[in-house]
């Protein structure tokens, strides 16, 4: 039987544990007492203390709410009247069955029952129905005498008398529970004192019958530290219990000491022999034919790098019991192929076991056998490899044999740049002998330049150490070149991340900037429009002033978080047919008035043999045109502007791009003025964001500096070229050359151009139904007939009065500036909006009252956003089929598909168009008749 020490250990402990175990039965049985007390303190007399603070609670309840709705005749008085009225019976009844154990205090609480029952009756219905029957003179009549005012006092002293006897209780059970945590110390402190004398007696009987064996192995150790290091011996115990676990460990460890010994003595082998080899195949046969036997191997082979025109591969130079005969092998190998290349690739040691049978076969006379294990290591020099090595064994390769082919990884890859070092060098020498032996044969007709002769040699010298410093220096600047193409890939991983997050900001600085320029847009045109004239026409004026200012920020944040798109690879490009003849149109209609104003001259000439059509982005290269003209009219202060289309010769195509022109069509749109100029050292920097000519154009003309920033990088997405010809003081030229895009450069889908489709079909809706005047003044002088125009106007007020009048309208949004501008200008069509401040409330709201017309929601919102509240929606049939408009001011890529995804009917970006809000109400509200 094994008797272990820790069963020594335990025998002697069983004793201690006795005692322990009597000691803690008593000690857990005062604890559980104790806890129980607790418990009931905690549990008991705090809630008593709640219950009656509770039941006092009820009575001012009633009381405060019965004088409020008294006095002020408001029934929302009458809620906490009503409330603790329900309540305090309930209150009353949990208070009465804690007080089960104690009679008295039962007593007292059903007399203070009776009195809140006497003061209900006597003064709190009472009086409140007289109030609800308006019986003001009956009410004074009371208040003179007041008689629930003496029960109200009654009742507190009652209830502060029943709160102050349960306070004494607690008190006392407290004192008790104190009085048996001290009796529980003294409990543990002689339970502690039996368990001590134990385990004094229980050490003395276990160490001595530990002490003798450890004597025994100590003294077998000692015998062999006595051997001089002969580390054969083993230690031998006969006890069977841990001391003789200690010897079986110590005898392991020996023997992975007798292999790294063995692993050591084969490496200074190994490291000797590499000595003296001037042929790389030399240095490859002798490493296969020493060290194979050392691993118990019966085939290895040595694969060498060779670089030729470029391509890398390693060719077998040496190889053990693999001739022709007597193994099929690869020759060569590239990175990559099988597992020697995928080792080169990887930079790792490979071991693989349980080969297939004929995976490989080594032959000998008697016979032919196929090894089952693998062993393929790359041999490494500054990071570099340089060779392959394989071997194959019948058995396993041990731990000491993979240690022992570690270790050479290293040193056979100096070794191998060594060897090949010296052999470059001995080429060079041999070279350099063959020259001399020419020299030494022609000494007798060159004797004269024999001198020469020894200086090229001198030179050639030189040159090797040159050869050698430079080949250094290549080294050197290799690890340079390495260590700065990390440093490349970790900064272009960190700009990567910060344009991430730059379009995310900007993206999240769009919705804030939005979101209250929606109100201050909405709210200034309902201003300057001016419906029910009520306003001064210098009122009307500055409403206007706001709202066009409005619309000017509007755009530059459009222009900003063009360029973030631009910068992060996610403005889409759309390529349709342009009718480039109604160009000149459409920018007579925009920037005459301006020319008018400024008493310049606008002329606009589109040149006959200029292509009347070209594939482009049509709303890109509008924006293009729109900056480029704002600009020359904002600098020109007298003379003119011309806008000129005329076609590009294929010689000029092909030198604006460098012979190789993108389509056989191009177009050049020039902008000319008669303005300011540009001087030559400022030409280039006016193209970058938020820059102009020079700090007196900025504080003279104003602007941001984005208008030519933008128009260069649609240029560039459009695949045409910008050019610039100024004089300072005699104006400016900008000339946009612009190709015609084949189908293949679009980068949108075709779902994207159906979406795109649709969304074009629900503008002409919306055009076709919006009125410029529907808030107009209907009223007509009775002497004067209406003009068709305002006929119009009227019959669509009219239409909208019919449409909207009564519709109820859910409007969930968190800001209240959005809320108030949309409840106004919603309110002011006869159309009832309820708002809620997020999705949750929306839910709510909708879950209470389904009866609405059309819910208008926000998407970006706290708690609940409009996404996840438009689904939770959609989830419900009673309302799958309720139009919802979604509102968002973050107005980024794809934010109308994730809407139309979650289930909104449709979708409009804040700051929102008063005009284009009432059309889509008009649409959906017309739909929702027809059901």
């Amino acid at each position: 039987m094994r008797f272990t020490i820790r069963a020594k250990i335990l025998l002697g402990y069983l004793c201690i544990l006795l005692c322990l175990a009597v000691a803690i039965a008593i000690i857990v049985t005062r604890m559980s007492a104790l806890q129980n007390e607790i418990n009931f303190i905690a549990e008991h007399d705090i809630a008593v203390h709640e219950m009656v603070d509770q039941l006092e609670m009820n009575m001012l309840d009633m009381q405060n709410g019965q004088r409020g709705y008294v006095i002020s005749g408001d029934e929302k008085y009458l809620v906490p009247y009503n409330d603790a009225n329900l309540v305090w019976e309930s209150n009353y009844n949990t208070l009465h069955e804690l007080l089960m154990d104690n009679p008295v205090q039962q007593a007292n609480l059903d007399e203070i029952k009776g009195n809140i029952e006497q003061w209900g009756k006597s003064a709190g219905q009472p009086v409140v129905q007289l109030r609800k029957e308006n019986k003001m003179d009956a009410i004074r009549t009371y208040y003179e005498s007041d008689p629930g005012k003496e029960i109200v006092e009654k009742v507190r002293s009652q209830l502060d008398q029943l709160r102050n006897s349960e306070k004494e209780l607690t008190k006392q059970r407290v004192d008790t529970l104190s009085q048996n945590n001290r009796n529980l110390q003294n409990a543990l402190f002689v339970a502690f004192a039996l368990v001590t004398i134990s385990a004094i007696a229980a050490a003395l009987f276990v160490s001595g019958a530990i002490v003798n064996t450890i004597r025994d192995v100590k003294n077998t150790i000692r015998r062999i530290i006595a051997s001089e290091g002969d580390i054969n011996e083993r230690i031998r115990v006969n006890t069977k219990d841990e001391i003789r676990e200690l010897a079986e460990a110590t005898n392991e460890l020996l023997d992975n000491v007798n292999e790294e010994s063995w692993v050591q003595k084969r490496t200074v082998e190994i490291s000797d022999m590499y000595q003296g080899f001037k042929h790389i195949a030399d240095l490859s046969e002798a490493f296969v034919y020493q060290v194979t036997p050392m691993l118990d191997a019966t085939y290895s082979a040595i694969y060498l790098r060779h670089v030729q025109n470029g391509v890398t591969t390693y060719v077998k130079t040496a190889s053990f019991a693999g001739h022709e005969h007597a193994i099929e092998a690869a020759v060569s190998f590239k990175p990559g192929e099988g597992i020697a290349g995928q080792s080169v690739v990887d930079k790792r040691l490979y071991h693989l076991t349980d080969l297939p049978m004929g995976y490989v076969k080594v032959r000998s006379s008697l016979g032919e056998a196929s090894p089952r294990s693998l062993l393929v290591a790359p041999i490494f020099f500054e990071g570099k490899v340089l060779a392959v090595v394989e071997f194959a064994s019948l058995g396993s390769f041990d731990d000491k044999h993979l240690t022992l082919i570690k270790a050479q990884q290293e040193s056979l890859g100096v070794a191998i740049n060594s060897v090949v070092g010296r052999m470059e060098i001995e080429r060079l020498l041999n070279e350099s002998q063959m020259l001399t032996e020419e020299l030494q044969a022609q000494s007798e007709e060159l004797q004269a330049q024999s001198e020469e002769m020894q200086m090229q040699q001198e030179q050639l010298r030189l040159t090797n150490d040159y050869l050698q410093e430079q080949r250094d220096l290549a080294e050197q600047r290799n690890r340079q070149l390495e260590q700065t193409k990390h440093e490349l890939e970790d900064y272009s991983e960190k700009l990567v991340q910060s344009s991430q997050y730059k379009t995310d900001f900007l993206a999240n600085m769009s919705h804030e900037l939005r979101t209250p320029l929606n109100s201050i847009l909405i709210l200034s045109q309902m201003l300057y429009e001016n419906e029910n004239k009520t306003m001064t026409e210098e009122e009307q004026h500055y409403s206007h002033v706001i709202h066009s200012a409005g619309k000017d920020l509007l755009s530059l944040i459009d222009d900003i978080l063009d360029l973030s798109k631009i910068e992060a690879g996610k403005l889409e490009v759309t390529i349709d047919d342009v009718n480039m003849t109604e160009i000149p149109m459409l920018m007579r209609q925009l920037f005459d008035p301006v020319a008018e104003k400024k008493q310049l001259f606008f002329v606009t000439d589109f040149d006959e043999h200029a292509p009347p059509i070209i594939s482009t982005d049509g709303h890109r290269l509008q924006h293009i045109l729109k900056n480029l003209l704002s600009n020359a009219f904002k600098f020109t202060d007298s003379g003119s502007v011309r806008l000129r289309i005329s076609p590009v010769e294929q010689a000029r195509m092909l030198e604006l791009y460098n012979g190789e022109a993108p389509s056989d069509t191009m177009i050049a749109i020039s902008v000319t003025d008669s303005g300011i100029g540009i001087s030559p050292d400022k030409q280039a920097i006016i193209f970058e964001a938020f820059q102009q000519a020079d700090g007196t154009t900025n504080r003279q003309y104003g602007g941001t500096g984005l208008g030519l920033s933008i128009c260069r990088e649609f240029t560039r997405l459009l695949g045409g070229r910008l050019q610039l010809e100024s004089v300072e003081g005699e104006g400016s030229s900008f000339t946009l050359y612009l190709p015609s895009l084949s189908e293949e450069f679009t980068t949108f889908s075709q779902e994207m151009l159906n979406s795109r489709a649709q969304s074009a079909a629900g503008a002409n809706t919306v055009i076709l139904l919006t009125s410029d005047d529907v808030g107009g003044d209907t009223r007509q002088p009775e002497d004067k007939v209406p003009s068709e125009e305002e006929a119009a106007q009227l019959k669509a007020h009219i239409e909208d009065t019919r449409l909207f009048e009564g519709k109820r309208v859910l409007l969930v949004d968190d800001d209240d500036r959005n809320v108030f501008a949309l409840k106004t200008a919603l309110t002011s069509k006869g159309v009832i909006v309820e708002s809620a401040s997020n999705g949750r409330l929306g839910l709510e709201l909708l879950n209470k009252q389904p009866d609405f017309d059309i819910i208008l929601m926000d998407i970006m919102m706290p708690v609940m956003d409009g996404l996840e509240a438009i689904r939770s929606i959609r989830s419900n049939p009673i309302l799958k089929e309720l139009p919802i408009i979604a509102l968002t001011a973050k107005a980024m890529r794809n934010d109308r598909e994730r809407c139309m995804q979650a289930g909104a009917s449709d979708y409009i970006s804040k700051p929102l168009q008063m005009e284009q809000l009432y059309s889509l109400l008009r649409v959906w509200m017309t739909k929702q008749e027809g059901r």
